[in-house]
């Protein structure tokens, strides 16, 4: 029996006794008292009362019982640990034990054996792989360890120890993941590793998790190699002074689940014709100043390949100095005088830790960049202090909600706080958009909560341009 098993019915015992004891003790007491005291004084009806007495107990005892067993502590699909209660059992090991290590375990296409096979089949796939998961971990010689979904075909598990007591038993699951298939249906596997040697919280670990995880899956599909950190800043330099640059992009719907937009992700190539991650080039271009020179060169490639997009809206990621900056906007400007095709069909996303206070000015350039077909959207609103000020005092176009928002299945504990940043979004005539969208049930969720536009693996994957 595996934790999770073992836990529910340590659960139900617990509930169980701490609900009868109590009632039937007062009972007992109760009916013992009365007997002692006025035992020759006493009437059949006293009988009778202190049997249906005994009746009403046992039904409300079963009926408190049978309410209690609504709070779930096993996710009904696989058998581990729901969510709610895999964190509150997580966040009590952390705290116990220095050492502890999170292991998260994705079946990446789960959407797409949902979609070819049926629902059913997804369900039985998530179950099977979850007891395969519990077998290949209890033959590894672990015990009572915990495991629970987080979302989708997302699992996550918990081993005390660092990181390097655990790596060799991960890599050799994702090796022994290769053969493992559920009646016919190949799964496809994936991991990512992290201990609390960085911090103790978990919603950071998990986040930190699944970039790990986008990370280990860019590499793998793209076939990223290291690079070098002395020869990166020549490699970022010569791919932005080149035109070096690989695109994406993953399309955004409206309610009615037509296109609406596309979002573009950039990679740069280096001239040894290796791919630099953006975390890595990002670093390189905010050293070295090249803001605008970046910004410029991949607005400039996008109106050369625009009709080859296939898109009729281009959000890109424009970072806040350049967006600020008039030499920037007269760049623009002359741009799209360049290509009129393109104005009114490019968005420029943007964020920022800081507040900036001169709002008059930013919102100077937001009109004049909105004059010239450039609209302009927020990003990580309700995750950010800057994010949401800008929402209050920014004529914007568009608002993202943080990511953070769909990482739980339903979005019962953020609705009411999405909902409030919607409102105030539809009085100022802004439209809102959420992304991570996984599942049919969280895109029916944030319809109902009043999103104008969402974006997620369940509508659209991940498409490379080869422009």
């Amino acid at each position: 029996m595996y934790l999770p098993e073992k836990k529910e019915r340590e659960y139900r015992f617990k509930l169980a006794l701490r609900i009868g004891l109590p009632i039937f003790g007062l009972i007992l007491v109760l009916v013992s008292t009365t007997l002692i005291n006025n035992y020759h004084n006493l009437t059949p009806s006293f009988y009778i009362e202190s049997l249906i007495l005994i009746l009403v107990s046992v039904y409300f005892i079963f009926y408190l019982i049978y309410k209690g067993f609504a709070v779930k502590i096993t996710d009904p699909v696989s058998k581990t640990f729901s969510r709610e209660y895999l964190y509150e059992y997580l966040k009590k090991e952390i705290k116990k034990y220095k050492n502890y290590t999170l292991v998260l375990v994705s079946i990446d296409n789960i959407v797409d054996i949902n979609t070819n096979y049926g629902i059913k089949n997804g369900d039985k796939v998530l179950s099977k792989t979850a007891l395969w998961l519990e077998e290949y971990f209890e033959n590894q010689g672990m015990e009572n360890f915990p495991i629970g979904r987080l979302q989708s075909g997302n699992f996550l598990v918990g081993f005390r120890g660092d990181i390097f007591e655990n790596k060799v038993m991960i890599e050799l699951l994702g090796i022994k993941s290769e053969e493992f298939k559920v009646e016919n249906i190949e799964i496809n596997i994936s991991t990512a590793m992290i201990d609390t040697s960085l911090t103790n919280n978990l919603d950071h670990l998990i986040d930190m998790l699944y970039e790990q995880k986008e990370y280990n899956r860019y590499k793998k599909e793209n076939n990223f190699e290291s690079i070098d950190p002395n020869e990166l800043e020549g490699l970022v330099i010569d791919a932005i002074e080149n035109f070096s640059v690989s695109f994406a992009l993953q399309d955004i719907y409206d309610k009615e689940q037509n296109k609406a937009f596309s979002e573009l992700f950039v990679r740069l190539k280096a001239k040894n014709g290796k791919f630099i991650h953006q975390k890595k080039y990002l670093k390189v271009i905010n050293k070295l100043q090249l803001n605008i020179d970046f910004d410029m060169m991949v607005l400039k490639k996008i109106c050369v390949v625009f009709e080859k997009l296939g898109t009729q809206k281009i959000v890109l990621h424009v970072n806040t100095s350049s967006l600020r900056d008039p030499l920037f906007f007269n760049k623009v400007k002359m741009l799209l005088e360049q290509y009129p095709q393109v104005k009114n069909k490019i968005v420029f996303l943007f964020s920022e830790n800081e507040y900036y206070s001169k709002t008059q000015k930013f919102n100077d350039l937001l009109h004049g960049y909105k004059n010239i077909g450039i609209l302009s959207a927020v990003d990580r609103v309700g995750a950010l202090h800057s994010s949401f000020l800008y929402l209050r005092d920014l004529d914007i176009d568009m608002i993202r909600y943080d990511s953070s928002y769909t990482k739980e299945e339903k979005f019962s504990q953020c609705e009411v706080a999405i909902k409030g940043l919607d409102l105030i979004a539809k009085k100022r005539s802004i439209k809102s958009w959420i992304k991570m969208i996984e599942t049919k049930e969280q895109l029916d969720e944030a319809k109902e909560i009043g999103v104008d536009y969402f974006q997620g693996k369940y509508l659209s994957q991940l498409k490379e341009t080869n422009l």
